[in-house]
This record gives C-alpha cells, sequence and structure tokens, in this order.
C-alpha cells in the first residue's frame, strides 16, 4: 500500500512538472500570476520543474528501494508545511482561483493518505 502511495506521488509530481514546464504560460497564470518576466520564466521553471523533478526522483526512488519509511518522512516532511502554509494563505487572500482550491484539496488526501499509512504501520517495509 505504501509503494502504491509513493508510485502516486511520483506520478503526480513528474506529471506536474512536465507540464508546468512545457506550458508554463498556462499554469503560472491558472494559478495567479498574470505575468512572468524573462527572471520569472526561469525562477518557474526551477521551481515548478526542476524541483518537483526531484521530488518525483525521490518518491520513485523510495517505491523502488523500498525505503518507505524515508518516503513517507519525505511526504510530510513537504506537505504539512505546505498544507499549513496553503489554508493560511487561502484565508488570507481569499477568493482564491479554482485551481488553487484543487490543488490543496490534494494536498489534504496526499497529506491524510501520508499520515495513515505512517499510522497504520507499525514497521514499513
Amino acid at each position: 500500500m505504501t509503494a502504491a502511495y509513493l508510485w502516486i506521488n511520483a506520478v503526480l509530481y513528474a506529471l506536474l512538472a512536465i507540464w508546468c514546464t512545457l506550458m508554463p504560460a498556462r499554469t503560472s497564470q491558472s494559478i495567479g500570476f498574470l505575468e512572468l518576466s524573462s527572471s520569472g520564466q526561469s525562477e518557474y521553471a526551477v521551481i515548478y520543474g526542476g524541483m518537483q523533478f526531484g521530488f518525483a526522483f525521490l518518491f520513485a526512488w523510495s517505491a523502488m528501494s523500498g525505503n518507505h519509511r524515508f518516503g513517507l518522512v519525505f511526504s510530510l516532511a513537504i506537505y504539512v508545511p505546505i498544507l499549513l502554509f496553503r489554508i493560511v494563505s487561502v484565508v488570507r487572500y481569499w477568493p482564491v482561483s479554482t485551481t488553487t482550491l484543487a490543488t490543496g484539496t490534494l494536498e489534504i488526501v496526499l497529506t491524510a493518505c501520508a499520515i495513515l499509512l505512517w499510522l497504520g504501520s507499525r514497521t514499513i517495509d
């Protein structure tokens, strides 16, 4: 079950990285960036492309290597702070886009799954 969760994360991050890298104007506008300068486009590619490919790699490596405990710790280390910041920012900057709310909903589900997998397993293979 944990390996499947890690693979789902790997695929989601890889797809998101590809989508953001190939369609930066469309994806950035859907999350509220109105216009990106050349520096903004570079930064967007680094964070939404490169870093997310790195996340995909770590999730895939955790699933393939059987290092599921690391994968869950990594998942919790990124999702818990992201979710806390997401909640505060949505409340502070309401109203926000549908894309922002959909992303937040996905983060809630992935965080809940990570917590359940962490709590539900005494030893993770």
